[in-house]
């Protein structure tokens, strides 16, 4: 039986994105900002940014601390590398 998925509101502007991004696991957050994004400038066009930020692998723990405060990640102060880098990519 396929799964019913609550309507996203109309904070979505792109509702097909949404689902696609949330059904390859991006968070309701990052799936919501990138189909906001391609309403508004087209989906190709959104499609083709990004490849400038640097690897989280490369960055420091330092740097990815600072990065999880952005985005408020809780525990971050006790995490290891990996357990910051998981954290970024998931959240």
């Amino acid at each position: 039986m396929a799964e019913k998925r609550k309507d996203p509101g109309p904070s979505v502007k792109d509702p097909e994105v949404y689902e696609a991004l949330r059904d390859d696991g991006a968070s309701k957050e990052k799936a919501a900002r990138i189909a906001n994004a391609s309403a508004a400038q087209g989906r190709s066009k959104v499609g083709h940014r990004g490849g400038e930020a640097q690897d989280y692998e490369d960055r420091t723990v330092d740097e990815l601390r600072s990065r999880a405060a952005e985005l408020d990640i809780e525990g971050r102060s006790s995490m290891s590398k990996a357990e910051l880098i998981d954290a970024l990519r998931n959240h």
